[in-house]
């Protein structure tokens, strides 16, 4: 559904900090992060540009408040007790507030700021901490944590699809690369792994890499003891 100026100004509700932030997080969801301006939140609220400022410093602001919001809803993991699952359910919520708000990878991306809003920062360190009582360093679990981010912005950004405003339609479908690999005794491997890799869907993809990375983790705190 497109977000739609409020039509009748008598009933409109009181502007708010708040109020100005959600309606610019829908926005952001519904048209893509580049539909964000002063202009168009203020349409969408019904109210001029220029009565936005008294709740918002500027479209910086504006864009802290939807990192902040978004970051509002983190679940913390309830495995206090067990490190490595604490750390599986840090990495799978930050996939689902990303899953909910896809345009979110962009704009943290493009963000010049770091993220220092206690809710940001609670969302840190609960992805820090199960790494750190695991065993980890300081410098090793920044790593680990920069390392666990890209793996989850790269794929969501590859199952929901995100071009970040590039042509659509492009690429390669499952009937176009059927017709290139119809040659077997040339692409033998791609012949035998192409139907699985058509079939597998997202959760098992995920959870598949996800192990990996944890093994992989386990590893190395194992070798260091």
């Amino acid at each position: 559904m497109t977000l739609k100026a409020q039509p009748n100004p008598a009933i409109r509700l009181k502007l708010t900090r708040d109020r100005v932030i959600e309606a610019a997080l829908q926005l952001m969801d519904e048209e893509g992060l580049e539909a964000v301006t002063m202009r168009a939140v203020a349409r969408v609220l019904g109210v001029e540009a220029m009565s936005l400022y008294n709740h918002v410093h500027d479209k910086e602001d504006l864009m802290d408040g939807i990192i902040d919001l978004v970051m509002k809803g983190f679940r913390p993991p309830s495995h206090r007790d067990d490190w490595l699952e604490a750390a599986r359910e840090a990495v799978r919520e930050w996939r689902r507030l990303l899953k909910a708000h896809p345009p979110m990878i962009q704009l943290l991306a493009e963000h010049s700021k770091p993220m220092t809003t206690l809710a940001a920062l609670d969302c840190v360190e609960c992805a820090l901490e199960p790494l750190m009582r695991a065993g980890l360093t300081p410098r090793e679990a920044a790593n680990a944590f920069h390392t666990f981010g890209g793996y989850i912005f790269g794929f969501v950004l590859m199952e929901t699809r995100q071009t970040f405003g590039g042509p659509e339609g492009e690429g390669a479908t499952p009937e176009s690369l059927r017709a290139l690999i119809s040659d077997v005794q040339r692409l033998p491997t791609v012949a035998a792994v192409f139907p699985d890799m058509c079939s597998t869907d997202a959760e098992e993809q995920f959870e598949f890499g996800l192990d990996l990375l944890l093994m992989g983790l386990q590893a190395k705190i194992a070798a260091k003891s």
